[in-house]
Parts: C-alpha cells; structure tokens; sequence
C-alpha cells in the first residue's frame, strides 16, 4: 500500500544520543556551556553597540565557573543577554534550536557571526553527559521581564516557573551524577578550562566555593593626617600635641618622603585590586592582533606560555587573512634536537577563539604538524560536536593558503636574509624535505631555497649543487620526434653528487676526498634518504652516492698495461688469503693501489643495497635479512699498505688470521658499528696484539 509523509523525531530516541554519543569527549560540556556564556555576552555587547541596551555604569562582563566538592555540583554564570520564559521554552525546550541562528537572523542587517560561537543548538544537553540534574535560573536584560527557573533530571519531562535572580544573566547548575565527580574537583576543571577556554572572547573566572578564603592581613586605618593635626592644635596640653604630632609622622612616613597623602591611598588600593582574583583566559590573544602591533618578545612569551617550551623558536609566521576567508594565527618553527620521526609539533585549531582540536590533518598540511602554532579560522565548517571538520572544498582552500604562506616565508627569508636563513637551515631542513616529498606545490615553490652543506661546512643552493639540466640538442630532438630506438639513443651520462652520513664515522673517507680536493655534502638527517631519492627523480641528469660506496678513480693509482696482468695475480692470491682467514669464501675483496698508502683497507657497500636496507629499517623491517635483497659489501685492500704486503708475503704466519680479522673490523668501523658480538671480539683481538707487541 502506498503511502507518503513526513519523518518525526521522537525525543525520547534522539535525547539519549546526544548525551551520550554526540561527543567523544564528557569534558567537552565546559566547553559548550563556557561558550554559551561567552556568546550570550557578546550578544548583549552588539545591542549595546546597536543602541538597545544602554550598559549601566561600571558593567564588566564576565563568565564565572564554580565547583562544590563537596555538594558535587558546578555552576557557570554569566552576566550577559539572559533569557525570558518564552526564550528559556523556545531555546531550551527545543532540542536543536540554535539561540545564536536566531539572533543573527534577527540581527543580520545590524551584525555579524563573527565572534558568535554557537550554531547547532546542542551544546547545552551535553551538561547530561555528566549531570543528573540541571538548573536554570535566568533574568533578561529587557525592561520589566521575570526571572525565569528550569529543572530538567535528565529525562523528557522538565519545570519552569518563576525564579528568583534579581541580576541580569543566566546560572546553569549541574547536579552531577556518580560517574562524573571528577569534574567537582577543582584542578580536573581548571585543567578543562585551560584546555578548551584559555583564549574565548569574555573574561572568565573559575571559584572552588568550598575553598576556605584566606585570612586577610590586619592593615592598621588610614590615618587622616590633616584632621589629627587640628586636633593637636586646639589641645591645650603641649605634650598632647607632641604625642599626636609623632603619631602623625609615623603614618604618613618621614618628611623626606612624599607628603601626597592622596597617593598613599591610592596605592592602597592599587594593591588590594591586585590581590583580587584574574581571569583565567586572555581574551585578546596575540594572533588576534595585526602583525605590526607584536613585539618579538610578545611572540616569544606567548610561545612559551602556550606550549610550555622555554627554547625559543628559530622565527614565525604570522597569519593574517580576511579576504576570501577569515583567518589569523601564528605559526612557530621551533628548534629541534631529534631525529625525524620523534620530532612531535603541536597545531591548535581554534574557532572564534574557542578550542576545537590539535592537529587536524585536513586543515593542516602533515608536513606543518611538525611545527607549533595556532590557528583561528571561524570559517571553518566543523560538525555537530564541533570536535572535528566536514570533509568541504572550502577546507582544502585553508590548507594551500597555509602551505603557500610558509613557502612564501621561507623563500623571502633566502632571497632577502640569507645569513640567518642559513642559520636556521639545519633546524628548518627536516620541515622543507618533509613538505618536498608530501607537497608537490611546495615543493616546486622551494626548490631553489633548499640548502647544503659541504665538508667546509659552506652552504650550496640546488643551483650550485647540481648545476643545469643538460639541454637537447637540435639532432637528439629530431630523433626524439621520429621515435627511433632505444638503441639508437644515448643517454646523458649523469653527474655524480657524494654525500656523508656520519661526519665521525666516515672520516677516513673525507680525508681522502679532501686529499684529492673533492667535495662533498652532509645529508646527516633520516629524511635526507627518501629526499635525494626525489631529486633523482626531478632531475634525471643526477646521482647521490655516498663517499664510501666505492673507490673512485682519484683515489687509485694507474695500473699500466705491462704489470696489469702480474698485478691481477697478485690481488687474486691476497683475497684468497683473506677469504680464508675470515674462512669466508663468498666475502667480497678487492685489492687496489691507493694513492693514501696510509689507507690499509676500507669497506664499500653500494649505494643501491645502503638504499634497500634504510628502507626497510623505515617501514620497520630492521628484522629481516638484508641480504635477501643482495648485499654488495666489498673490502677493500691497498696493496700499497706495508700491512696487506705483509699478508701477502707471509701467508703461513700464525698471525695472519688475527691481523686479517682485525683488518676487515677496523674497515667495517669507518662503515658502520658494529654489532655486540662483533665488538667484543674486536676488543679482545686488540688486546691480544697489544699483548704480542710486549713480548
């Protein structure tokens, strides 16, 4: 049977959802009805600012948040727009209908929702989250309205009759239930707090009620100086006047000091108004401010107020957009000690100054998440819990702004403030590389702001690095356009780029680059492999290969025509004489004549296999075995060493297993570490030829 009308929500089934799924997090109920607060405020101060609310005399707008251990209970109290009973039934009494909507339909040709926090209507039900019970007591700011009270015990059902507020504002009491005494605690809230409402837009203070006030300290009364003087005139008795006289002196202090009796006062009170209590939130944060208007040690206060780091930043950027979206921030670039992957950064997104989530990877670019900072963005299209953002075109939009705006900083700091930009360069590579190989748009904006670093310790652009691409010529594009075969195309022969991991480690081979006036980069950071894995693939024409992936052949002696052949017999007969000392026979040896006749061997490993087994310690594969993959270690022996002439010409010694072992550590040492068993067979190999040098 057909049949057609409209879906109804029950609530008695939507109710029970939005207390206990709607959001992920129960401490979350601070931070709505702490908005709701702040928002009320900030609707009273527009029809102030409109001319329909005349603000009386010293009004200071405030949200106060109180907690009662030991009655379990916490009040949130604000001195703003306040409701009527048709507003408490029409806002309240309907779940979903969103105060804020209202007013800024009302209001649309007279305001904007710009610090207007609230949208969906919902915020308040999460106070079920954790109450058994909620109270309203409520008094609008229009002339002649009744306060107004509502009691809810968490069901459908609720009351609402006349109240007994006498100020303007609104009081929301929650009763909370068993499971939720933690938030009657006084540091678990001020914990939230600080949390969620460090920066909202209204002055907040938080009250333990049941905290015992502490005893003020007995001030002696301000002495009336002028009014004892007259006194002691009109006495008649000389003494008494003398008495007075010195009483009068030790009021107001010695006559070298300021009579200004006025000032005293002042200061009095000055004092007393510092002893009150704060707020517990900024409501002006720095990134609300225009750039110009921050002073650099504003930004450094407010960095380590923020994320508690006393290291200062290296710089920051200081977003600053109103057109096409609303938003503001700063962005800090920390310096970092660590390796990559424990570098931990700290992004968090707010909403009209309210506390949304760290992090967020759709409005943050993940290369970003590595740095500090906030960002504003009331645009922002959150969901209903506002814990989290719709997936929206619009959001894509913020992340490339914000890209853009770190690539245009970085790229203005080389080209106008290279001297400092080198500074920072090490601290700053790992974010640059990081966002090379996760932004291709980034990438191509700071490609020639990417800087290394030579043995001298001198920094190269990409350009001098790698120089051009080579060019076509005219022959090689007609043949690219007549497609001919691979055959009979040549490819361009590529430009080696040497690079150490380990400047410590690999000193033997920087020496011996050195020597023969070759240079190198330092490419010290894990990054660094996946990063020069990309500009091989940009730029075809060029090859990184660590120092010590092979010997070059600046480093050899010329082999000539006439002693090849005696010299082949003689590397053949070594290795072997190696390869069964170390009783290994598929080991990798080669002899060859360096020019360093200190050099007595060195191990190689190809820069082919040192890529395969980085990877897989990446990806977590360090378990595995390497040389599933293949393993081109090679040991290499200087035939021009007194040491490997000796094995070679006293092959039956007793001692040529021990210095052949010892050989192949020491060259595995200027490779990589050794491993525990490794090591201690070194260290007691070495003593044990300390021990033949004594006899």
């Amino acid at each position: 049977m057909a049949k057609q009308g409209s879906l109804s929500i029950n609530s008695e089934n939507i109710f029970p959802i939005i207390k206990k799924w709607l959001y992920s997090d129960h401490d979350i109920f601070i931070r709505e009805l702490v908005s709701n607060g702040c928002d009320a405020v900030t609707k009273l101060k527009k029809l102030s600012v409109i001319g329909e609310f005349e603000e009386p005399e010293g009004n200071k707008y405030r949200v106060d948040v109180l907690v009662s251990p030991e009655d379990k209970t916490i009040k949130f109290i604000d001195n703003g727009i306040g409701m009527t009973e048709d507003e408490v039934d029409e806002y309240i009494n309907q779940i979903a209908f969103s105060g804020a909507e209202a007013f800024l339909a009302q209001y649309k040709d007279k305001t904007n929702e710009e610090q207007i926090i609230g949208h969906f209507g919902l915020g308040f039900y999460s106070a079920f989250m954790v109450a058994d019970k909620v109270t309203i007591d409520t008094l609008s700011y229009k002339e002649g309205a009744k306060p107004v009270h509502w009691e809810c015990d968490g069901g459908t059902e609720f009351s609402m009759e006349d109240g007994d507020r006498t100020e303007r504002g609104t009081e929301i009491t929650l009763y909370l239930n068993e499971d939720s005494y933690e938030f009657s605690n006084e540091y678990r809230v001020r914990e939230v707090l600080e949390k969620y409402c460090s920066f909202m837009p209204v002055e907040i203070y938080f009250t333990n009620e049941d905290a015992e006030e502490p005893e003020k300290e007995e001030t002696p009364d301000v002495v009336d100086v002028d009014a004892k003087d007259e006194s002691a005139d009109t006495k008649d008795d000389a003494a008494e006047g003398e008495n007075a006289e010195e009483k009068s002196e030790e009021a107001s202090g010695s006559d070298d000091e300021s009579g200004d009796h006025e000032v005293t006062l002042d200061d009095e009170e000055e004092e007393e108004e510092d002893k009150g209590p704060k707020p517990i939130n900024t409501i002006h944060p720095l990134w609300t401010k225009h750039p110009n208007e921050c002073t650099e040690e504003e930004y450094k206060e407010f960095y380590r107020d923020t994320f508690h780091d006393y290291r200062e930043p290296l710089f920051w950027i200081h977003l600053n957009m109103d057109y096409p979206f609303n938003l503001k921030g700063i962005l800090y670039f920390p310096k970092i000690n660590s390796q990559y992957e424990n570098i931990e950064g700290t992004i968090k997104l707010y909403n009209n100054q309210v506390f949304i989530a760290d992090n967020i990877k759709e409005i943050i670019p993940e290369y970003l998440m590595l740095l500090k900072g906030v960002i504003d963005c009331p645009d922002l299209p959150l969901n209903v819990s506002r814990s989290a953002l719709q997936n929206d075109g619009f959001v894509n939009k913020v992340a490339d702004y914000i890209s853009k705006k770190v690539a245009d900083k970085l790229t203005g700091m080389c080209n106008t403030d290279l001297e400092n930009y080198e500074k920072y360069w090490d601290d700053i590579s790992p974010f640059v590389k990081f966002g090379c190989l996760k932004d291709q748009k980034f990438c191509d904006k700071m490609m020639d702001s990417i800087l290394f670093k030579n043995l001298d310790h001198k920094y190269l652009s990409m350009k001098e690095l790698i120089g051009e691409a080579p060019e076509e010529t005219e022959e090689e594009k007609t043949e690219d356009q007549k497609a001919e075969t691979a055959d009979e195309k040549k490819e361009p022969e590529k430009k080696t780029i040497y690079y150490v991991t380990d400047e410590q480690q690999q000193s033997q081979y920087i020496n011996m680059f050195k020597s023969q006036g070759m240079d190198a980069v330092i490419l010290s950071h894990n990054i660094d492999s996946p990063f020069i894995t990309q500009l091989e693939q940009r730029n075809p024409h060029i090859h990184f290969q660590r120092i010590d992936a092979d010997v070059t052949d600046q480093f050899k002696e010329e082999v000539s025509a006439e002693e090849k052949e005696t010299f082949d017999k003689r590397a053949e007969e070594i290795a072997g004489i190696v390869k069964k000392a170390m009783n290994n026979e598929n080991l990798n040896v080669k002899v060859e004549k360096l020019k360093d006749e200190s050099v007595a061997s060195m191990m190689t490993l190809s820069e082919e296999s040192r890529r395969m087994q980085e990877m897989m310690k990446m990806y977590g594969m360090g378990g595995m075995d390497a040389s599933m993959f293949g393993t081109d270690t090679t040991l290499v022996l200087n035939i021009n060493h007194p040491l490997v002439q000796y094995i070679e010409n006293n092959k039956d010694n007793e001692n040529i297993n021990l210095i052949c072992q010892q050989l192949y550590d020491l060259a595995m040492l200027s490779n990589k570490p050794l491993n525990p068993e490794e090591m201690t067979a070194f260290i007691k190999r070495s003593n044990d030829i300390m021990m033949m040098l004594t006899k």
